[in-house]
């Protein structure tokens, strides 16, 4: 069903934003710019997660079955819609108004275009000029006052920060993805939270603390998180939940048969655990609202290790992706490292940006998607992209089931 959704819901703002741009609108040169971006950003996640974009004009009807563009095709659409946009769109700094379409937005979606690059194009690995670009891109961003910003989880509020470079207002309408994190007991929610998906304790092995408890004072770095022991913040954790849980008065809490609720590292499986087994994570804090208002899309810190990691597979700069890297474990109070790998890099990406919707492009694009892990046997290559739902086949011919499908 989510496949299909997401499909739907891409496939029809791209038609959407055409309408909009159509010469025969009534459109300013503001909203055609806007429109330009959000089909290039629809556009985009169709072409990374599908492979194949199909596309109608404002001319064709629905007796017309839209054309189809492969992913080369699509990446030459993406690049001139936002190169265009990028042109006429207005400079919108650190404010309440991101979540509007701007040239920091558009630079920010030209720079992940071009990191992509050779794996959209498949010519196998990344150019030095591309990746040049996304420097370039990312540098622009920086010019419009957008920066790192310390206090990590203070970024996920509907506060100003210098980070967010795009955000969506979700609306309390939205409830699968208010329920990724809107999803633990409050004093205002007497019927208690549906307690969370977990991660698996390698990925949290991944951050600085001690590897049982995530409690103030326990050694973590500021991207784990914490749980609260005396009724603060709502009794509820940021980040990684794991040990003794507490309520907002401070009282540890048990579980319905009356055991500590103790979260666990331990995950048995897809299947067979109970309400105290895995580390619970939350980023967007009901203390904050949730997301309700303020939803990151594009954040600073994921620019800023796109220009490191563009830099580590051959782009021009005058810093090194090192220094960047430490730049920001710096700020997120971790200890520097020494050197950068490609798997160092993954793994500094993954403990900036859980939760924030990259993780299976980078995956993708460093060549580990289709790796076993614990709860999953290694899988064919074909699988780094979705297949075709079966009711666009049926309605366009066009369309081909992508292969191993």
């Amino acid at each position: 069903d989510f496949v299909l959704a997401t499909w739907n819901q891409f496939n029809q703002d791209i038609f959407n934003a055409t309408l909009i741009i159509d010469s025969r609108s009534s459109s300013t040169a503001q909203q055609v710019a806007e429109a330009k971006f959000l089909r290039a950003f629809a556009m985009f996640w169709v072409m990374d997660l599908y492979g194949q974009v199909p596309f109608r004009t404002p001319d064709e009807g629905p007796e017309i079955d839209p054309v189809v563009y492969s992913r080369a095709e699509a990446f030459d659409l993406v690049e001139k819609d936002l190169t265009e946009a990028l042109a006429a769109l207005s400079v919108v700094g650190p404010s309440s108004g991101t979540n509007r379409a701007s040239k920091a937005s558009a630079n920010y979606l030209l720079a992940k275009l071009y990191l992509n690059k050779h794996i959209y194009l498949g010519t196998g690995s990344a150019d030095a000029a591309d990746m040049t670009k996304v420097i370039q891109h990312v540098d622009a961003i920086k010019a419009d006052g957008f920066n790192l910003q310390g206090g990590y989880f203070n970024i996920f509020t509907p506060d100003v920060d210098t980070e967010t470079i795009f955000y969506a207002k979700t609306g309390v309408g939205n409830r699968m993805w208010n329920g990724l994190h809107y999803k633990q007991g409050v004093p205002d929610n007497e019927g208690g939270g549906w307690n969370g998906w977990t991660t698996l304790a390698e990925f949290y092995d991944k951050f600085e603390g001690d590897a049982n408890i995530n409690i103030p004072g326990s050694g973590q770095e500021e991207r784990r998180g914490f749980v609260p022991t005396d009724g603060s913040h709502l009794g509820i954790g940021y980040g990684f939940l794991i040990g003794q849980q507490y309520d907002a008065s401070g009282v540890a809490m048990t579980d319905r048969p009356g055991n500590p609720l103790v979260y666990t590292r331990e995950l048995p499986g897809l299947v067979g655990n109970n309400e105290r087994t895995g580390i619970r994570t939350i980023k967007y804090h009901p203390e904050n609202g949730s997301f309700t208002e303020h939803e990151i899309v594009f954040r600073y810190a994921d620019a800023h290790l796109m220009k490191a990691e563009a830099i580590q597979r051959g782009g021009t700069a005058s810093v090194t992706a090192l220094s960047l890297v430490n730049e920001l474990r710096t700020l997120r109070q971790a200890a520097p490292l020494s050197s950068v790998s490609e798997q160092s890099l993954l793994d500094e990406r993954g403990r900036e940006l859980y939760i924030e919707f990259w993780r299976r492009n980078d995956l993708v694009r460093f060549g580990k998607f289709t790796e076993a892990w614990g709860l999953k046997a290694a899988s064919e290559d074909f699988r780094n992209v979705f297949p075709i739902p079966a009711t666009a086949l049926l309605s366009n011919p066009n369309l081909v089931q992508n292969p191993g499908y």
